[in-house]
C-alpha cells in the first residue's frame, strides 16, 4: 500500500520513503530495541524503526558495538517486529556478519529477512560495499546504506570522529553516496558529517538521506531511543537532543518503591487479595480449634 499525505496509519515501505523525498516529506527515524518500545515508537507515527547494533551498548552493555551477534541482532529484531505494524523496520548487520564471504554474508543478510521480519538490513560502508549491496538487492533483500562516521570502523578511524572535512573527504562521501544509490539502496545514514557536505549529498541522490549528527539539510533524522530519552550513562554527543530524562524518573520511582517497601507503605491492604468471606470464617474456625486442643 502507497501512504498518501497526512495518513498516518498507511504502512511504510521503501517505496513510500522514496515517495516522501519526492514531495518534500520529512522522515522520521528512531531505533528500537524490544517489543515495548517499539510498539510506542510505531503507534507515535515514527516511519522507519532501526534496531541498530547500538543495542550493544545501551541494553546489553558492551564498549562498544563490535561485540554484538547476529543472534543477539535476530533476537532484539524478533521482538520489535512484534510491536511494529506501520513503521519500515530495518535491522542493523553486526560487524563480522558482511566482512567476509560473500556468500555468507548473504545468508545472514537473509535471516534478518526471513527469521525476524526485517524489511530491510543497513550495512555500513560506501564504495567496497557496492557490489555486495548491488548482490542483496538481486536476491530481494532491501539495503540501507550507511556512510559517514561508521560506528564498525570506530578502530580504524581511531575514534568516533567527524568524517568529511576535508575536500579529498567529501569527494569520497560523495562517490560512496552515488554508488550505494546505483547499487540499489533504498536510503542511506548520513553519520558524523557536516552539515554542508550532508545537504551537498541529499541534493544529489535521488534516494533518501536519514541524518544523525549530519545537519538539518538531510530527508530525514535518526536518533537512538535511549540517548533521547536520558537512559544512557555517557554524556550525550553534540547532535543528541534530550526530549525526555527516563533515567530520573525510573531511578525516582525505584528509591521511592524502595522506601515505601521498607516502611510497610506497600503494599497496601487496597492492593492484596482477600479470601472470600465464608472461606475465611472457615479457616479462622479451623485455627481456633487446633487452638483449644493445644
Amino acid at each position: 500500500m502507497s501512504i498518501t499525505t497526512g495518513d498516518f496509519r498507511a504502512k511504510i515501505t521503501a517505496s513510500t520513503l522514496l515517495e516522501k523525498k519526492t514531495r518534500h516529506e520529512i522522515i522520521t527515524c528512531l531505533t528500537a530495541y524490544d517489543y515495548a518500545s517499539a510498539r510506542l515508537v510505531d503507534e507515535a507515527g515514527i516511519d522507519i524503526i532501526l534496531v541498530g547494533d547500538s543495542l550493544g551498548m545501551v541494553m546489553l552493555g558492551y564498549e562498544n558495538t563490535l561485540p554484538v551477534t547476529v543472534n543477539e541482532m535476530l533476537h532484539h529484531t524478533r521482538a520489535v517486529r512484534r510491536g511494529v505494524k506501520r513503521a519500515f523496520l530495518v535491522a542493523d548487520m553486526p560487524f563480522a556478519s558482511y566482512h567476509l564471504s560473500r556468500r555468507e554474508s548473504l545468508r545472514n543478510a537473509a535471516r534478518f529477512v526471513k527469521e525476524a521480519g526485517a524489511e530491510a538490513v543497513k550495512i555500513e560502508g560506501g564504495e567496497k560495499r557496492a557490489q555486495l549491496v548491488e548482490r542483496m538487492v538481486d536476491s530481494e533483500i532491501p539495503v540501507v546504506g550507511h556512510i559517514g562516521l561508521t560506528p564498525q570502523s570506530v578502530h580504524a578511524m581511531g575514534g568516533y570522529k567527524v568524517q568529511g572535512k576535508t575536500l579529498q573527504a567529501i569527494e569520497q562521501l560523495m562517490h560512496d553516496a552515488l554508488a550505494l544509490e546505483r547499487a540499489g539502496a533504498c536510503c542511506i545514514v548520513l553519520e558524523g558529517i557536516p552539515r554542508e557536505v550532508a545537504a551537498m549529498i541529499t541534493g544529489e541522490l535521488e534516494i533518501p538521506t536519514i541524518g544523525i549528527g549530519a545537519g538539518p539539510d538531510c530527508d530525514g533524522q535518526v536518533l537512538v531511543l535511549h540517548d533521547m530519552l536520558g537512559l544512557t550513562f555517557a554524556p550525550p554527543a553534540k547532535f543528541v537532543r534530550r526530549y525526555a530524562d527516563a533515567g530520573a524518573v525510573i531511578s525516582g520511582a525505584v528509591a521511592a518503591f524502595k522506601d515505601d517497601v521498607k516502611s510497610g507503605a506497600y503494599p497496601a491492604d487496597a492492593e492484596s487479595y482477600h479470601l472470600p468471606k465464608e472461606t475465611l470464617a472457615a479457616l479462622e474456625s479451623v485455627v481456633e480449634r487446633k487452638r483449644v486442643r493445644v
